[in-house]
């Protein structure tokens, strides 16, 4: 009887610490940045590593043309590729975690989540954002 205490203790207790790693998980992702960029620029977007929206910026030359379509169609591009590049911040960090817990193909299992089947999109030192900004 004592024994089966002494497991379900331990499940608790293994239980909180991965709740633990989730929480500095998304800190961690919180605190990346990266961005997309359409129309050559004239409109970029930054989210966090969440893919949580932080800014978007329109060229004002963009604004003074009133092109509403042109506006239209580059807001959800650049939004849809600052997404994609925080989903393989996401993916990397995944990986990061899970490799702590000694599971064999874990990582593989995990590799399959990460959007396309492109490699992740490397970071820079100092800011966390993203290396290769593409414009649509």
């Amino acid at each position: 009887m004592f024994s089966s205490l002494g497991n379900i203790f331990s499940v608790v207790r293994k239980a909180q610490e991965m709740d633990g790693k989730m929480q500095e998980f998304n800190d961690q992702l919180r605190s990346q940045r990266t961005t997309g960029a359409a129309g050559g620029g004239l409109v970029t977007v930054e989210v966090n590593g969440l893919g949580e929206m932080l800014r978007l910026t329109i060229d004002p030359m963009l604004m003074e043309r009133q092109d509403r379509e042109m506006i239209e169609d580059l807001v959800p591009a650049a939004v849809n590729q600052a997404k994609e590049k925080a989903q393989h911040l996401h993916a990397a960090a995944m990986k990061d975690m899970v490799s702590d817990l000694n599971m064999p193909g874990l990582e593989d299992v995990i590799s399959r989540f990460t959007p396309g089947d492109r490699p992740a999109i490397p970071e820079t030192e100092d800011t966390g954002m993203a290396d290769n900004e593409e414009d649509l």
